[in-house]
C-alpha cells in the first residue's frame, strides 16, 4: 500500500515538474478545458499540448471526455488529494523542526552576552 502511494505520488510529480504541463495544471485548476482551449491559453502547438495531456492522462493527473469532436479534459481531485496529503505528511515535521529552532533562539537570547560577562 505505502509503496504504491509513493509510486503514484512520484510520477505525479514527475509528470507535473515539467514547466507546459504544470501550467496545463494550473489551467484545468479553474475547471475543464478543450484541447484547443489549452492550445489557445498556452500558446504551444496542438501537437504539444496533447503529449502533454497524455503524460498527464498517463500519471493519473487528469481525466478526458469526448464531446463530439472534441476532448475535454479536467483534473482528476483524487490525484490532487494524494499529492496534498503526501505533502501534508511533511507539515508535522517541518512545524517540529520550526518550534525547535523558536525554543532554541529563545534560550540564545535569554543566555548572557559573552561581552557582557568579560566585563568589556
Amino acid at each position: 500500500m505505502f509503496m504504491g502511494m509513493v509510486d503514484s505520488v512520484q510520477r505525479r510529480l514527475t509528470a507535473i515538474s515539467e514547466p507546459n504541463r504544470f501550467r496545463i495544471v494550473e489551467l484545468l485548476r479553474d475547471g475543464p478545458q478543450s484541447v484547443g482551449g489549452i492550445v489557445d491559453a498556452l500558446g504551444v502547438g496542438q501537437p504539444q499540448v496533447s503529449r502533454h495531456l497524455r503524460l498527464l492522462l498517463d500519471a493519473g493527473v487528469v481525466e478526458v471526455t469526448k464531446r463530439a469532436q472534441q476532448r475535454i479534459y479536467r483534473l482528476r481531485p483524487e490525484s490532487m488529494r494524494e499529492l496534498s496529503d503526501w505533502v501534508q505528511r511533511f507539515a508535522g515535521l517541518w512545524s517540529e523542526r520550526m518550534d525547535r529552532l523558536g525554543a532554541f533562539l529563545e534560550e540564545d537570547d535569554s543566555a548572557p552576552d559573552a561581552a557582557t560577562q568579560e566585563g568589556v
